[in-house]
């Protein structure tokens, strides 16, 4: 079981990195998006390659990020508001705009909270509870405001080039819709994968030990 698991972050690294250069090889979007989009990927191998052998995350956080990789390139590819399944979703039933970004933020949620938890859990003094859920999911919120706030200095600092970047597609409470989306993420995380989370968790600290 160890052998398999060692080797997997490995495998999904290479995989998303293999994604990461066919997308930027010729995007849809501008160059200058595509790089905005994937930057949060580039730094995530950076460090997961970095830590992969001193801290190794559990398989399903390591799966959980590479899924949150992929959607984020995707988006860097095509742009959020241009992913043709969403198109084509929006035409078919008569949709106000591409809610490819929804899947984004929702993600931005859902899977940092995993993240944090496990950091948390393996970190500091912090146990399985109502303060631990509360913690991550502050810590889930914090990080949607401060990507928000980076969409709006990008904006400040290259004016119209950055309209790709933000997605806002004239909706005026995007950046609200995008944070409200985060938080629910977060929350499903929790609800849905604590306890997988959990046995995750003991196998892993199991084989270290071992």
């Amino acid at each position: 079981m160890r052998t398999s698991f060692q080797h997997e972050p490995l495998v999904l690294g290479a995989g998303i990195l293999l994604i990461l250069f066919l997308s930027g090889l010729d995007p849809v979007a501008d160059r200058l998006t595509w790089l905005l989009e994937t930057v949060p990927v580039m730094i995530g191998l950076v460090l997961l390659t970095i830590t992969w052998q001193r801290f190794p995350l559990t398989p399903l956080l390591y799966r959980l990020l590479a899924l949150h990789a992929v959607i984020l390139m995707i988006g860097g590819y095509y742009t959020y508001a241009e992913v043709p399944l969403f198109n084509t979703l929006r035409d078919s039933l008569d949709l106000s705009r591409n809610h490819y970004d929804r899947i984004g933020h929702f993600a931005q949620g859902f899977i940092p909270a995993i993240l944090a938890r496990e950091i948390l859990l393996r970190r500091s003094p912090l146990q399985a509870g109502r303060w631990l859920a509360f913690i991550v999911i502050s810590i889930c919120l914090a990080f949607s405001a401060f990507y928000e706030l980076i969409e709006w200095w990008v904006a400040l600092a290259s004016g119209e080039a950055a309209e790709a970047f933000l997605g806002t597609q004239g909706d005026p409470w995007d950046t609200q819709t995008d944070m409200f989306l985060a938080l629910i993420g977060a929350i499903m995380a929790l609800l849905l994968l604590q306890r997988v989370h959990d046995r995750a968790l003991a196998n892993l600290l199991s084989v270290n030990r071992q």
